[in-house]
């Protein structure tokens, strides 16, 4: 987590810079949404699930994932749910809980929303509140900004950036968000990927 965080802060150190050179070539608008694949939502620690056992009161319950990524049920501990969809989960709960109660039906549903690290979009820089956001399917610039709370008095908005990694590869995208939040400029609502990180730099007087 260390190493992930001081990544991040380097990473944010550089792009300030590059963004605040008038001199550098400009960067590449982001893809459109229509080029971004469709994403199902994968459990990550912290999430909290409903599990129900069909006919079995007893063995369904509320229960959180654990920083180890896993859960414990009755008669079922230790399972790993991290990385895996709610879907995928109850198949596999199901199987688990079939040496003891004959047919199981299970049915998991995520309550509390985190997601693996891998799947969140984390807004950085000069944002009212830097944080990471778990990714939802169809995610926009438009609808991170309302979940920091918008941005600081100082942000630079149309200098932003989003640092996205595609199959190993690291690519940055320029986004306005000055033109999206107090112009009203549809085409800078750029779409979103997990694992994105957008950067918002400090303006410079």
């Amino acid at each position: 987590m260390h190493r992930s965080l001081f990544r991040i802060a380097s990473l944010t150190t550089v792009l300030f810079v590059i963004v605040g050179c008038h001199n550098a070539p400009p960067l590449p608008p982001a893809p459109p949404a229509s080029a971004l694949p469709s994403s199902e939502y994968i459990i990550g620690p912290g999430d909290q699930l409903n599990v129900f056992v069909w006919r079995n009161p007893e063995l369904s319950m509320n229960v959180p994932v654990r920083p180890d990524g896993r859960l414990t049920l009755p008669l079922v501990e230790d399972v790993v749910a991290t990385g895996k969809t709610p879907t995928a989960l109850a198949r596999e709960l199901e199987q688990r809980l079939s040496k003891y109660i004959k047919e199981p039906v299970v049915t998991v549903i995520a309550t509390g929303f985190v997601g693996p690290f891998t799947e969140q979009v984390r807004v950085i820089g000069e944002a009212a509140t830097p944080r990471a956001i778990p990714y939802r399917a169809d995610m926009t610039a438009l609808d991170a900004m309302i979940a920091v709370g918008g941005l600081t008095r100082y942000a630079a908005g149309d200098d932003s950036v989003i640092v996205r990694t595609v199959g190993g590869k690291q690519y940055t995208y320029a986004v306005h968000l000055d033109s999206l939040i107090k112009d009203g400029d549809v085409s800078s609502n750029v779409a979103l990927q997990p694992g994105d990180v957008l950067i918002i730099p400090q303006r410079l007087f």
